[in-house]
């Protein structure tokens, strides 16, 4: 189920004093108090509830705002308007004379409707300040360039799937398989896609868990437990958490090894924080630890919000009836193939 969120654009945070005028970017005034977030029945912050982080933000910061890593509340406005208005476009009632789309132009934008888009509204406004990109470090707002063994190992998987696209049903994606959510909706990290952003968290004892829209899929973060064997491989990491302070850390690593990120080798590692920083936000951060991949770890930064909105069964399988196609249609095309020989 796809819901749209009209989150405010700047959120007020607990103890904070949000300065704001036409022309600056927002500017948090002397803290005069830290906000306390409510307790569960064991005593740890209490981060459960609905939340989302679909935002207009991109992961990484456009050329235009290079060396600019907030907005100023004008420059927010312009950008919040001009998503509103390609939404309101892209809203309209399809031509019905129109002629039908030949192969070569059909494109993500043909797949759905825009009625099926959620990937947000507004910009994500982070400790008051509404920034250019969700990437914080390095400084460029930038993802590190790969390593040369990461670009060798993406140019033998992109090979493999050329030469071997449908073998068998291990030849497809896990997304397309539903194992797994795309784009990283599961995490960890956890990232805004184009829709389905909803989370769910739930404490007790010794456990957070974190049911993602996408996919249906469920993260139990173990707290202040010892590692799985190294044979245990999960599809979303083995995550450990601990309480520092107001903040969750849970550090995530030993991924199932074909849950990779942008071509992530075994040693991916990610420490994510989870800060309750008032009653409809949370403070969600995460760093990317793995040398063999990334020339430097990099962090991003993005609010989860409230919402009141409820959280639909996702049905991936029992819908998936282009499976057997694909299949189907690699062996027509080999015995065609053979036939012709």
């Amino acid at each position: 189920m796809i819901n749209r969120l009209s989150a405010p654009s700047v959120i007020a945070l607990g103890g904070l004093l949000l300065l704001m005028d036409a022309g600056t970017a927002p500017q948090a005034a002397a803290q005069t108090s830290t906000y306390t977030a409510p307790r569960t029945a064991d005593g740890k912050p209490d981060l459960q509830g609905m939340w989302t982080n679909n935002t207009i933000t991109p992961m990484e910061r456009p050329a235009r705002f290079e060396g600019k890593p907030a907005l100023t509340a004008e420059e927010q406005r312009v950008w919040e308007q001009q998503i509103a208005d390609r939404t309101a476009e892209a809203d309209l009632p399809s031509d019905p004379n129109r002629p039908a789309p030949t192969k070569d132009q059909i494109d993500l934008e043909d797949s759905y409707n825009n009625f099926w888009f959620d990937d947000g509204t507004t910009i994500a406004v982070y400790n008051g300040e509404p920034r250019t990109s969700l990437v914080v470090d390095p400084p460029d707002g930038r993802t590190p360039a790969p390593t040369a063994a990461a670009r060798a190992r993406m140019e033998i998987a992109a090979e493999e799937r050329r030469l071997r696209p449908s073998d068998g049903p291990e030849s497809r994606s896990l997304s397309e398989r539903c194992l797994l959510s795309f784009g990283s909706s599961s995490g960890p990290p956890m990232l805004p896609i184009l829709y389905n952003n909803y989370y769910q968290i739930v404490q007790s004892p010794g456990y957070v868990m974190i049911l993602v829209e996408m996919v249906h899929d469920a993260r139990i973060i173990r707290i202040d437990d010892e590692p799985l064997p190294a044979a245990l491989q999960p599809w979303l990491g083995d995550s450990i958490g601990r309480w520092e302070n107001e903040t969750l850390v849970v550090e995530t690593h030993n991924f199932h090894p074909l849950q990779t990120y942008r071509g992530s080798a075994d040693q991916f590692r990610t420490t994510e924080r989870f800060t309750r920083v008032g009653p409809d936000t949370i403070n969600y951060s995460f760093t990317v630890n793995d040398p063999d991949t990334f020339t430097s770890a990099w962090t991003a930064e993005i609010p989860m919000n409230r919402t009141d909105e409820k959280m639909y069964e996702f049905a991936c399988h029992e819908g998936n009836y282009a499976l057997p196609g694909i299949l189907a249609g690699a062996r027509v095309e080999e015995r065609d193939a053979g036939a012709n020989q």
